[in-house]
């Protein structure tokens, strides 16, 4: 846009030109000036420079004048100009005045100034405000109020040009002016609700429900009003509560509509039929009031208080003072109080979301507060009636309640900020909101007290902010710290959050070791005596892990010791002294069983006296001891009771719980029911077996004997200096041999889950019918009940038949098919399919032509007794069928038992018959002929009768007759006056082959009748051929008018007669293909049956905008990348297809001809809808609009409507028409509202932002999209030395209509509907979530689905959503209602790349098969992301539907998830719609995406939901949480972990000699369960467990062939190594989250010009994840190479390290290979000239790690300064195992084979001090001698070069110094650097103060370049062969080859000249 806008400027203009967004205020002069781009300061003269603009083009000098009042009321707001760019504005406003000032005034028609504004505000008044005074229509009311406030400010510019003038205004003026202020105020823009007196009339406003509703609300007789209050018309309960109350108006009036709205919607579920009177029922408001208060109920019973509702619910106290009808009474008092809690909850926005607790605290106070009103209690003080605490004046409830509460929070996340990583030293949301889940918070009182210690500061805060004196203030002494949880990093959360699992693990280990080590190691010796004895010994291995736990509650609770209760602090202890009891009674006990005790209880025995052995006490000891389980297990059997318990109230109950749970307000009456249970135990318990089988044969058994040989070799010939060597058992070849086992032993259920889920979730898909039509072909034959099955399914029941349950309608759901008889349906049927069909061809899924074949009739053609099948269907049958009948030679029968074998055939035959009957009946109109072609006719349908008609007609002339209708219709298609001769000719010429050649022994007849009329005797028969037909008025042609009936039915025709070929592949684009099948298919699924659209739910759509892209600009899509390639170009190869469909929807042959036809902006749409754009998302939203009017059309729609269509009534202009698309309009209205929350718009308009006019753009095109966004506006001070106050709002808007008069240029402007002031900035936590919150009180309805901005919908799926809805209404688990319905995804970016594909592949099969297994029967699916349907009431009340704290919130949508399930809710997956999602496309996208989700998961470990989820649900339960959360990314670590313990272990044997000592056993050499571990390592390295679930998914959907052939594709596009390389980001990032924080959210910018990533940049992103840790493996692999291979076969070294080498490939190579052009020679070398500089230029302020080496590497350790002192122990403890490899290499050099001395050890240590002595001495040199002394410090650079060689040489010579010496010195001496550096950054302040940091980034600078010369190296040496980058191209982009994307052009960067375009 501002790529055009400047060429504008640069030609001369005509006057009505266009108006242009410009870009900064400095060139606002220029255009017509831009309204919008005001500063913030001066946004009272926005409305005034509005109606310039709308003026200017008529009367340019009224225009003039707008401006000159703008600039004089900009002056008189801002004097000193000190708002940010006022004196910028001013300036350009006033050089624009100055240079306008002559020419307007020549062109004035009046005398005076004065006159001309009068005589313009006459005219206006007169044209505009007049005219439009009776408005009915929408419309029409949208533009008064929009004349309305344009006459207003007329008439301000108007006063003020009068006053400078000195004359009085005309009286006739100042009337109409006061009529117009009237107005004013009652016309305001309105959300959906027009709510003044004027607009009775709207659509909207007539429906009984919604008056009932509003009258409801305005029964205010009885409501004791403040003294001084005007009342005003139409007052409500809600204008009573902000006088009272003292909330913000906008506030009061957003909470209006939305209670509307909510009653109306809940009333008229209740009664379907509204009686016409209309009262609100009070089931409706007992429904409401039910869901909204039921959380406040629950806390009150919570803390044993009594709830305040009820007290206003006495109906008989408040009747006596409310009203005398008690009905209304009680009605009137609920709404009020329920009115009251809507307005506060709309007035503290932000406190509604996430402090949810205060709320209910304040709604407890002020509900009391409101019943002492309306009591009328008397004040005891002051004798007056009771008054609110906070009440009074405007904005009193945000000031004093709202303001403070808000502070606390903010002061929290300042602090946040400053202690990044550390979450214990601040309070989050959850602190603050856990604070009232205490009786304590009853101190806070009411007023609140500023002392109170909700509102105490931490001591460090209290030295910023000390008294002016200089004293810290006396009260705030204390912090109250954390509430009921501490979020520490560490590690010890993931057993804390999972003890039960961990414990089960651990004991079930010690068993399967006890029972093989022991006896014969056959499982069934357990139950020999001393095996089982030994097996005992789990109990104490048990109380151990009980005693860790319960110090680990008690260490990392202890920053929340101030907050918790006595009993909490009580039950800490006691569980810690109880677990230490068990401690010790158990393994005394224990030792008493034995006679002859082992070791251990020998010991015990020793300590306690060697009594006699008594076995029953040990026994007995257990037994107590497990009493606790066993009770816990008898509740686990009944859910009820547990549920029961859990909610209890009762001392006794709560006791007893105590013990078992900390009592808490959620996590209780989680569980489900007993069916749900029975089936995720099955799932486990089968599970569970299969993984301790497998665990116990493949790898402990196997192991132990081995074990035992190793134990007994004696080794004493050691190749290193050995600390031990006389140690026993060589313990530590046993620790190296079972540690990867271990670990894999905890981590293979990971595997097995991956493995049991595909089996169950396919088996799960397979009932739920998914895949049953899947290809056109499947369609084509089911397409007969598919009628049936939409109305079955779309269409609401007229009377509901009892629908079939059981096995049986799971597996068939037929639908009868429609008979044709039944008008209606097919009708339906018609509009629906047709309507889907019309959104593939908007969206240029298909052709013209293939729309026509796919459309049903849109007009039923009453005179067809017949179902009419889309063309598609029909295609090619006519002409095999008339094929069949000129060869059938007589043979009737059998011809018509052919034709009936094809169903669609004998449709065609049938349709095409009467149509031609029909068509001919209609056209001839002269009376002789009409009785001609009726005798012809009966006698065909007489012959038809008789099944006689092949043999007495002759069929062989029936191609000729065929010929000739064929070329009648294509005269009827053009319908032009000049064909009508030869139209009668056709007409003579059918009837000769009928009578003469087809009817050869029925002519006769038919000659006789023609002869027997009179005044034809004398004519020979064929002279009466010729007459017949050509009279004037024999036959109508051409038929004028013609009705679009009448053309769609010709069309029809020729269609039919005409597509020869089979239409097999109609639609031929696989996207509309898939789609179609989806559709088709999910009809056959179970869903609920659809409600009529104004008996459904009502719901929003809710979607967060930052600053992606809206719309691709034109410079956007033209300009190429460095490859030479543009959007566009990129796109019109990718959807060749798409843009050929598009160019023939605009009529245009070629790129430039859309430019000649000015369609540019419909080229922006058409690019913007293939990417991941707001534009595409918001389509896909409104589609939902489209629906429900459509829908609501179908349900209101008169029987002749219906037979008219759809299309007929939003085409139709009549008032009957008009008024039915009003009202559907209207229900569409109640139902959906679609907010988008552009944080962002309001700066973005101001700044000009062309982001702005795109949004703007997008609510002009659809009128009902609502934007909210977030305004800092500056409130100027009139005090030069204060700085200017920032004020926020929170801003709902909508488009504002178009000028009235069209001639004018359009602008396109906005409206502000609501404006609710905040107590501060709204975002202090995460983004998106704080961006969703803030806008979520603009949304309407019971429903809330959180579109992201990456999603798209589709018209066929829109048509679902209200069935989907019905699912809020049934328990699915027979215990509670949905409160979240998950939905599928279909990942639509998979075409791009062939990583695009892995990805979105990977993310198909979780949306999809994991999800649906997590809903049922897991029953652990949380919030995923976002197509989820949110129950928005329930959520609303319980904290919104995103948790927002800084950084331990990263993952916003999961604790949305975690949220709903702690709070009794349930979710649930639906598979029968789904919605678009687009994904990250390039190899560094992707990285970046997954390292914010595993940073995500590391925060989750922390958080306190987890723990309460792995607390609280039962034990199988917790399985399936702990495995589908973090445990896939602990599993992922896990697996990592193996691979380093396993090569540790092995350097450690090969390196001592160990490993060649113990060469000589076979068990040792040959050990099976190590190979079984590794390859369970490589099945979750290359992706088994992504791959499993993926292949079964598309398996389902598509056919096992096609998963197959898929499966293989992906191998041959390296799919392993991208699931490699993504295991490396994933491991790195949660694990470094865990040790030292450093989660943010990383912005992934979802292009898709799939460009080329520097090496550099490629550097940057992958250095520590993967390049570090592959190198390390590398040198790992080849140490065990070197010094292990004289006594190992090569093949046992290949097989056991073959999936590491891999993965160290992959680690240190894939960014390249899947780097597009990585291996181009050209784009090597700028790589190279690229890296040199980055890695050479100095770091320093402002310099970013883009630019600099250096500011990369200080921001790289950033973690690492935040960490605190746990994570920098953990860090240098990490460290030292880079020391291992020089204590090992030493000792095997030539020169020190002959020595085990440890001084060999030391000496090498005096080597890498010398080395680094002598580096620092050549850099401190540098600095000293290399400017002054240039030849001195050569010199010495050469000496030490000398020395150097001189050094090696006599190495070389004396003691034989070899080449593998020099390469073992480098494998020795590089790791102990760079472990050393590591340790350096750790201690980074300490390294600082020494003085050493210089030499610690030399060193670190070494390092990186040797690595980035390692990796550069080969990645050169391949660039050489141009056919490897010929590879790589075919191998990532092949889908977009399948799809003719020419890569080698595009990447060779051959364009072809747009010159010409970019001149344009």
């Amino acid at each position: 846009m501002s790529s055009r806008s400047g060429s504008d400027q640069s030609q001369p203009q005509p006057q009505q030109r266009r108006i242009t967004r410009t870009q900064t205020a400095g060139n606002l002069g220029e255009s017509i000036f831009d309204s919008e781009v005001v500063p913030s300061s001066l946004v009272e003269i926005a409305p005034i420079l509005r109606v310039a603009n709308e003026v200017e083009s008529s009367h340019p000098r009224v225009a003039y004048l707008c401006r000159f009042y703008a600039f004089e009321k900009a002056h008189r707001l801002d004097p000193t100009s000190s708002g940010r760019g006022v004196r910028q504005f001013k300036t350009a406003l006033l050089q624009r005045l100055e240079r306008e000032n002559d020419p307007t005034l020549m062109g004035r028609v009046k005398k005076s100034d004065a006159r001309e504004m009068q005589s313009f505000y006459q005219h206006y008044y007169k044209k505009y405000i007049q005219a439009l005074q009776n408005a009915a229509d929408k419309a029409d009311r949208a533009q008064l109020t929009k004349a309305y406030q344009t006459a207003n400010v007329l008439f301000e510019v108007l006063k003020a040009v009068n006053q400078t003038q000195a004359i009085e205004v005309d009286r006739e003026i100042l009337e109409a002016q006061n009529k117009v202020a009237e107005k004013t105020e009652i016309y305001v823009p309105y959300n959906i609700l027009p709510l003044d007196p004027d607009s009775a009339n709207q659509a909207i406003m007539r429906y009984p429900e919604i008056q009932a509703s509003v009258y409801a609300l305005r029964n205010t007789r009885g409501l004791p009003w403040p003294r001084d209050y005007k009342k005003k018309k139409d007052e409500d309960i809600l204008d009573w509560l902000q006088a009272m109350f003292g909330f913000q108006k906008d506030n009061v009036a957003n909470q209006r509509e939305h209670l509307i709205l909510l009653l109306a919607n809940v009333h008229i579920r209740q009664f379907p039929k509204p009686d016409q009177q209309p009262k609100l029922d009070e089931r409706a408001l007992t429904e409401v009031m039910k869901k909204l208060f039921k959380n406040y109920k629950k806390w009150c019973k919570y803390l044993d208080r009594k709830s305040s509702l009820w007290m206003l619910c006495d109906i008989r106290e408040v009747s006596d003072n409310c009203v005398a009808n008690h009905t209304t009474g009680s009605a009137t008092a609920q709404t009020t109080i329920y009115g009251l809690i809507s307005s506060y909850l709309g007035g503290s926005c932000k406190l509604k979301i996430h402090a949810r607790m205060p709320v209910l605290y304040l709604s407890s106070w002020m509900a009391f507060e409101l019943y002492g009103m309306l009591a009328g209690n008397v004040s005891p003080m002051t004798g007056e009636h009771v008054k609110p605490a906070y009440g009074g004046e405007e904005e009193a409830f945000l000031k004093k309640v709202v303001t403070p509460i808000y502070d606390v929070i903010a002061k929290e996340a300042v602090r946040s900020k400053r202690v990044k990583s550390k979450h214990s030293q601040w309070r989050n949301y959850d602190d603050l909101n856990e604070y009232f889940w205490s009786v304590d918070c009853f101190r806070l009182g009411w007023p609140m007290r500023a002392d109170a210690d909700f509102f105490y500061l931490p001591i460090e805060q209290i030295h910023y902010e000390r008294n002016g004196d200089g004293k810290p203030p006396s009260t705030r002494d204390r912090w109250m710290g954390k509430v009921n949880f501490v979020e520490i990093r560490s590690f010890w959360h993931i057993f804390r959050s999972f003890d039960r699992m961990w414990s089960f693990f651990i004991l079930c280990l010690q068993a399967m070791i006890i029972v093989a080590w022991n006896g014969s190691g056959n499982p069934n010796s357990i139950f020999s005596g001393d095996v089982f004895k030994k097996v005992l010994s789990v109990f104490i291995t048990a109380a151990i892990l009980k005693l860790g736990q319960a110090f680990l509650d008690v260490i990392l609770s202890w920053k929340a010791r101030e907050s918790m209760s006595l009993y909490v602090k009580l039950r800490y202890i006691l569980k810690v002294v109880s677990a230490a009891a068990w401690v010790i009674i158990l393994p005394v006990t224990y030792a008493y069983t034995w006679e002859n005790p082992p070791g251990f209880a020998q010991t015990i025995k020793s300590w306690f006296g060697k009594s006699s052995h008594s076995p029953s006490l040990f026994i007995l000891a257990i037994v107590v001891y497990l009493s606790p389980n066993m009770l816990a297990g008898v509740l686990f059997l009944f859910p009820l009771i547990r549920r029961f318990l859990e909610r209890s109230n009762y001392k006794i109950v709560m006791l007893m719980m105590w013990w078992s749970q900390p009592r808490l307000y959620v996590g209780r009456g989680m569980h489900e029911s007993a069916f749900s249970l029975f089936k995720y135990t099955m799932f486990w318990v089968l599970l569970i077996i299969t993984k301790l089988a497998f665990s116990y044969y493949i790898e402990i058994k196997p192991l132990v004997g081995p074990t035992k040989a190793i134990m007994s070799v004696k080794i004493t010939n050691f190749q290193w200096h050995e600390f031990f060597p006389r140690a026993k058992n060589n313990i530590g070849v046993v620790v190296a041999l079972w540690a990867p086992i271990i670990l894999v032993y905890f981590m293979d259920t990971q595997i097995w889950y991956a493995i049991f889920s595909t089996l169950f979730g396919g088996i799960y898909g397979a009932f739920r019918r998914l895949g049953e039509i899947r290809t056109l072909g499947m369609l084509r034959s089911r397409f007969q009940s598919l009628p049936g099955a939409f109305n079955a399914c779309l269409i609401p029941e007229e009377k509901s038949e009892p629908k079939k349950k059981g096995l049986k309608a799971t597996f068939s759901r037929n639908f009868a098919q429609i008979p044709s008889n039944k008008e209606k349906e097919a009708a339906r049927f018609a509009q629906l399919w047709n309507k889907i069909i019309t959104s593939f061809r908007e969206e240029d899924l298909i052709s013209n032509r293939e729309m026509d074949l796919l459309l049903v009739p849109y007009w039923a053609d009453r005179d067809l007794e017949l179902i009419q099948w889309p063309p598609f269907l029909l295609a090619s049958k006519i002409p095999i069928a008339l094929d069949m009948a000129k060869d059938s030679n007589g043979k009737d029968k059998e011809l018509k038992k052919r034709i009936e074998n094809d169903n669609y055939m004998s449709c065609a035959v049938r349709e095409c018959y009467a149509s031609f009957r029909n068509i001919i009946k209609f056209l001839v109109s002269g009376n002789r002929e009409k009785e001609v072609i009726e005798m012809i006719f009966s006698e065909v349908d007489k012959q038809i009768e008789l099944g006689t008609l092949i043999s007495e007609f002759k069929m062989s002339a029936l191609p000729s007759l065929y010929d000739h209708f064929i070329k009648l219709i294509s005269y009827l298609l053009d319908n032009k006056q000049e064909d009508r001769d030869q139209v009668v000719i056709l007409f003579q010429d059918m009837l000769e082959v009928v009578t003469r050649d087809m009817m050869e022994d029925h002519a006769s007849n038919l000659v006789d009748s023609i002869h027997g009329g009179p005044g034809y005797e004398g004519m020979s028969p064929l002279d009466q051929h010729s007459q017949l037909f050509a009279s004037s008025g024999a036959i109508k042609f051409p038929i004028l008018p013609s009705s679009e009936a009448w053309k769609e039915k010709i069309k029809r025709v020729f269609l039919l007669l005409t597509v020869k070929e089979s239409a097999m592949d109609v639609p031929s684009n696989l996207e509309a293909r898939r789609r179609i099948s989806f559709f088709s298919n999910s009809l056959f699924m179970d869903m609920p049956p659809a409600p009529k659209v104004r008996n459904m739910l009502s719901f929003s759509v809710l979607t967060p905008y930052y600053t992606e892209e809206v719309l691709f600009s034109l410079h956007d899509l033209e300009v190429p990348n460095e490859d030479g390639v543009s959007i566009l170009f990129y796109l019109q190869k990718i959807f060749p297809d798409e843009w050929n469909n598009f160019l023939e929807r605009m009529e245009c042959s070629t790129e430039e001809g859309l430019i000649e036809a000015d369609k540019l902006e419909e080229l922006r749409l058409w690019a913007s809808y293939r990417g991941q754009t707001l534009s595409k998302t918001v389509r896909g939203m409104m589609y939902y609009r489209k629906a429900l009017e459509l829908q609501a059309f179908l349900d209101m729609a008169k029987d002749e409507d219906l037979m008219e269509g759809y299309k007929a009534v939003e085409l139709n202009t009549e008032d009957h028409s008009k008024g039915l698309w009003a009202q559907c309009q209207a229900v569409a209205d109640m139902k959906f509202t679609y907010v988008v929350s552009c944080q962002k718009y309001g700066i973005h308009k101001r700044s000009g932002d062309p982001r702005a006019q795109d949004i703007l753009k997008l609510m002009t095109t659809y009128p009902s999209l609502r934007v909210a966004y977030i305004d800092e506006v500056e409130e100027p001070s009139k005090d030069r030395k204060k700085i200017n106050q920032k004020a926020y709002y929170s801003v709902l808007v909508k488009a504002a209509p178009p000028n009235i008069n069209s001639a004018e240029p359009v602008q396109n402007l906005d409206q502000i509907i609501y404006k609710i002031k905040l107590p501060g900035p709204a975002i202090l936590g995460e983004g998106k979530p704080e961006n969703q919150n803030h806008a979520i009180i603009f949304t309407r309805g019971e429903g809330l689905q959180a579109i992201d901005m990456n999603q798209d919908n589709y018209m066929e799926e829109a048509l679902k959503m209200r069935n989907l809805l019905q699912e809020f209404l049934k328990k699915h688990d027979g215990v509670r209602l949905p409160s979240i319905l998950g939905l599928r995804e279909h990942i639509f970016t998979g075409s791009v790349s062939s990583l695009a594909w892995f990805m979105s592949n990977q993310e198909t099969s979780f949306v999809t098969i994991g999800q649906r297994l997590l809903a049922n029967p897991l029953k652990v699916r949380f919030h995923y992301g976002h197509p989820d349907v949110f129950d928005r009431l329930f959520h609303l009340a319980r904290g919104g539907i995103s948790k927002a704290s800084k950084i331990i919130n990263l993952s916003e949508d999961i604790f949305a998830g975690f949220n709903s399930t702690l709070r009794e809710g349930n979710v649930t997956h639906h598979e029968y719609i789904q919605v678009g999602k687009g994904r990250d496309v390039g190899l560094n996208q992707i990285s970046m995406f997954e390292a914010k989700i595993a940073n995500g998961n590391g925060e989750q470990t922390l958080s306190r939901d987890i723990y309460r989820l792995g607390h609280r649900f039962d034990f199988f339960r917790m399985l399936s949480c702990y495995f589908t959360t973090i445990g896939f990314y602990f599993s992922t670590l896990i697996t990592v972990l193996t691979v380093y313990v396993f090569l540790y272990g092995r350097l450690y044997l090969v390196l001592s000699g160990l490993e060649e000592g113990l060469s000589t056993q076979a068990a040792f050499r040959d050990n099976k369960p190590l190979q079984v571990a590794l390859a369970s390592q490589s099945f979750v390295q290359i992706g088994f467990l992504m791959a499993l679930p993926m292949l079964m998914e598309i398996g389902l959907e598509r056919g096992f062939r096609t998963a197959l052939s898929e499966f293989i594709l992906m191998q041959l596009q390296l799919a392993p190594v991208f699931f490699t390389f993504s295991l490396g980001t994933k491991t790195h990032y949660y694990g470094r989250t865990l040790l030292h924080g450093g989660a943010k959210y990383r912005p992934t910018g979802r292009g898709f010009v799939v460009f080329h990533a520097k090496f550099a940049e490629n550097y940057r992103l992958y250095s520590r994840s993967h390049f570090v840790k592959g190198i390390e493996l590398m040198i790992l692999l080849l140490v065990y190479q070197i010094f292990g291979h004289t006594y190992r076969s090569a093949v046992a070294y290949v097989l056991i390290t073959i999936s590491m080498w891999f993965m160290v490939g992959t680690w240190l190579f894939a960014p390249f290979l899947f780097n597009p052009s990585g291996f181009e020679w050209q784009k090597i070398v700028d790589d190279w000239t690229d890296w040199n500089k980055w890695i050479s230029n100095r770091g320093g302020i402002g310099v970013t790690a883009e630019k600099s080496w250096e500011s990369w590497w200080e921001e790289e350790q950033e973690h690492l300064r935040h960490s605190g002192k746990r994570g920098i122990i953990a860090e240098i403890l990490l460290s030292l195992r880079f020391f291992i490899y020089q204590y090992g290499l030493v000792y095997h050099l030539n020169l020190t084979k002959h020595t085990k001395s440890f001084l060999v050890y030391g000496i090498s240590w005096l080597v890498i001090l010398i080395i680094l002595f002598v580096m620092k001495t050549v850099s401190v040199g540098r600095r000293k001698f290399s400017a002054n002394f240039q030849l001195v410090f050569r010199l010495i650079k050469g000496l030490i070069f000398m020395t150097f060689v001189s050094i090696l040489v006599t190495l070389i010579a004396l003691p034989h110094m070899t080449l593998q010496d020099i390469i073992v010195c480098i494998l020795a001496f590089m790791p102990t650097g760079w472990g050393l550096l590591l340790m350096a950054q750790a201690c980074k302040p300490i390294v600082e103060r020494a003085g050493f940091w210089g030499s610690v980034r030399t060193l670190a600078r070494g390092y990186e370049i040797i690595m980035g010369l390692l990796l550069f190296t080969p990645v050169a040496f391949l660039a050489w062969f141009p056919f490897v980058s010929e590879f790589q191209t075919r191998m990532l982009f092949n889908q977009a080859f399948s799809r003719g994307l020419q890569i080698s052009r595009i990447l060779g960067g051959q364009r072809k000249d747009r010159s010409s375009r970019n001149k344009e």
